[in-house]
């Protein structure tokens, strides 16, 4: 394999992991601001219906990102193929279908 395949190569792994990462990133984002609006929303003083066509849309917009991050995992299965074929990581050097660029995600989004 030639320094500018496997150059590439290392480029595209780091890549594919930090979309991966940022993808479940932006999930718990979603998930933390639908969890503050409802708490927001069981204030006595506050209406019940109050925030339901922005909870809607949070909910269509989580959605939208677990098709985001479904789709990454399909691109990154076959950034896996193509490396078997074309640099010949055959040795165990395919990258593992995970997702967090960071050890604890917590950290990132709170950053």
């Amino acid at each position: 394999m030639t320094n500018t395949i496997q150059s590439d190569a290392q480029n595209i792994r780091k890549l594919i992991r930090e979309a991966e990462g940022l993808s479940d990133e932006l999930l718990v984002a979603c998930a933390k601001l639908k969890q503050a609006m409802l708490v927001a929303r069981q204030n006595p003083s506050v209406q019940l219906s109050t925030g339901q066509k922005a909870l809607m849309r949070l909910v269509e917009a989580e959605s939208q990102a677990i098709g985001v991050s479904s789709n990454l995992f399909r691109v990154h299965g076959e950034l896996n193929r193509v490396g078997r074929e074309t640099a010949g990581f055959e040795d165990g050097h395919v990258t593992p279908l995970e997702g967090h660029l960071v050890a604890d995600p917590a950290e990132s989004v709170a950053a």
